[in-house]
């Protein structure tokens, strides 16, 4: 078109004139082309690769819980979203404050297939989770999937989720092979938190698999100033949170456990990757937030320890 624009003179000049800034124009158009498409390839491969990992994450599945079974699911229980939460599940170890396998001792069942459900990692399952993942969504701008994801480390699929949560880790008995899934899961940028353990005894046995995952990187208190305490709620004042025990005994520790402990694991940038909440109970906090007898205050806390958490671990 630029071609047969007018031009001064007459003649042959008229097309040497426009021709000119013509190819200069289509010269200039291919070039930013293919600026714009070497910006876009890696865009295009970011989302590609996204798309390839929700096809290969593992579907959906539920099992028997050792308090729920047949608790309702919501209407996008199956959408492809940002975040899910992805529930650990892992072997018990028998044994602790005289219980057998499992919470309160589920005998021979939980010993002998603890993939099957009805073991210690279901504690709450799924009601907290899918109570948590509805305050998630209501607080934040986060794109949350109603449903929870159980994740066994022998799978490999840990990969797939960027935030893992374990119940009851004064239960727990990682195999070696799941400590080294766990730790490579860690250092490839995942996230962790476990909750819901109490007392010294309970420590011990979080310690015995907990340090072969890490036996080289200490575990402090977080302090108050980390940006963890502060990425949507400010935590300065936190308080123990308690489980749904408190309802009846009215005491906010259990065991020996009298005292909360906010802790971590930092990677070698100084992030959180683990975060250990001892002493307390948020995973009741969540699940009993539609409890009338529950105070409120104690979810409130447990709902806002929860949403920085995974908020941290989104963009950290």
């Amino acid at each position: 078109m630029i071609a047969n624009v007018p031009a001064p003179g007459s003649g042959a000049g008229r097309l040497t004139w426009a021709y000119g800034p013509a190819k200069m124009l289509c010269f200039l158009k291919r070039a930013a082309s293919m600026r714009v498409l070497k910006l876009l390839w890696p865009i295009a491969g970011m989302f590609a690769f996204l798309g390839v990992l929700c096809a290969f994450q593992r579907p959906f599945r539920e099992y028997p819980g050792v308090e729920y079974n047949n608790f309702p699911l919501g209407p996008d229980w199956n959408e492809k979203t940002e975040w899910v939460y992805a529930r650990l599940m892992y072997p018990p170890m028998p044994g602790v404050h005289g219980r057998g396998f499992g919470r309160g001792g589920f005998g021979r069942r939980a010993m002998m297939d603890w993939t099957q459900g009805m073991s210690s990692w279901t504690t709450d399952y799924p009601r907290s989770d899918r109570h948590f993942s509805a305050a998630l969504r209501r607080l934040t701008r986060i794109h949350v999937r109603s449903a929870e994801q159980p994740v066994n480390l022998d799978e490999g699929d840990q990969y797939d989720w960027p935030w893992l949560y374990a119940v009851e880790v004064g239960h727990w008995n990682l195999s070696d092979q799941q400590a080294k899934s766990l730790r490579e899961y860690l250092l490839r940028g995942g996230f962790f938190m476990c909750d819901d353990f109490h007392g010294t005894e309970e420590w011990a046995v979080f310690i015995n698999s907990m340090s072969r995952v890490f036996p080289d990187r200490p575990i402090t208190e977080i302090p108050d100033a980390d940006p963890i305490f502060h990425t949507i709620y400010d935590l300065d004042n936190r308080f123990q949170v308690p489980g749904e025990q408190f309802v009846r005994s009215g005491r906010t520790y259990e065991y020996d456990g009298f005292v909360p402990h906010w802790r971590g694991i930092y990677d070698d940038k100084g992030r959180v990757m683990v975060a250990i909440c001892f002493d307390m109970d948020l995973g009741d906090s969540w699940e009993h937030a539609d409890n009338p007898e529950y105070p409120q205050r104690f979810s409130g806390m447990g709902i806002r320890i929860g949403v920085d958490y995974v908020t941290y671990a989104m963009t950290h």
